[in-house]
């Protein structure tokens, strides 16, 4: 099996990081993988949602260090290495950002460093009971910068601020409580739960949701007055949409809507 799994459930992506041995750490061919993966979704119309979720113990160790300690082998100390690997991760994260489709992260175990941040650039999270979220790299001396970036986007920064500088980690009712993820379900639901979601979002109309995820990112980094210019251009845009006038007269009539997309 590949180090990253995809197996598509009727408009439904599953994606599944598949390095168990690692504890499905974001080394070089799963950055490729995922990069990889997410142009292919980018372009692909079939699909409304994707899941992601790991195999074995973990959703997601983070970085792996024996890759990096390596990279010091080289004559500048490894510092072209990190510039790219840090440049990679970023690029992987935003494609999540950028993709049309909602991504969803089921995440159980532990989702430390990279991994944390790879919760918080998906658009939603089902986490199981008992998962463990941490940005800790400031216990062995690296401080998580790059993974801040999400995670202090998707919690208040204080206490962002104090898992960075601590290094200690919260499990699923803090990180629910925090806004890092959604909800926790037990570990034996975790699978049917995150379909759940997946399967509510993939019945709404594709191409509102494409329309919606782009502007909630585009406006959330606009003054509010833009950011009512802005969604406000973009509703008109939505309205003149076919699907959405037959949903909305389907609506009045009290019928099932005919979309096409």
């Amino acid at each position: 099996m590949a180090i990253l799994d995809r197996t598509d459930d009727g408009a439904i992506a599953r994606l599944t990081l598949n390095s168990p041995g690692n504890l499905n750490a974001l080394s070089d061919a799963m950055l490729a993988a995922l990069k990889s993966e997410f142009v292919r979704l980018s372009e692909d119309r079939d699909i409304r949602v994707v899941t992601l979720s790991g195999t074995g113990k973990a959703f997601c160790a983070g970085h792996d260090l024996k890759e990096m300690q390596a990279a010091r082998q080289s004559e500048d100390n490894g510092r072209a290495y990190f510039a790219d690997l840090f440049s990679r991760c970023t690029e992987v994260m935003t494609a999540i950002r950028d993709l049309p489709q909602p991504v969803i992260a089921a995440p159980h175990g532990i989702a430390t460093a990279a991994g944390c941040q790879l919760v918080a650039s998906c658009d939603m999270a089902v986490a199981a009971h008992g998962t463990r979220f941490g940005v800790n790299g400031v216990n062995i001396g690296l401080f998580c910068s790059t993974p801040m970036v999400a995670l202090s986007r998707n919690i208040p920064r204080k206490q962002a601020f104090e898992m960075l500088t601590t290094g200690q980690f919260i499990e699923t009712d803090r990180a629910e409580e925090l806004g890092l993820i959604n909800r926790a379900v037990p570990m034996e639901d975790l699978e049917a739960e995150t379909m759940a979601l997946a399967e509510t979002v993939a019945a709404k109309l594709g191409s509102a949701v494409r329309i919606g995820k782009r502007a909630f990112y585009e406006q959330l980094e606009l003054g509010i007055d833009a950011a009512y210019a802005h969604t406000g251009a973009v509703m008109v845009e939505n309205m003149l949409d076919r699907d959405t006038d037959e949903g909305i007269n389907a609506f009045l009539a009290k019928r099932p809507p005919d979309w096409q997309q």
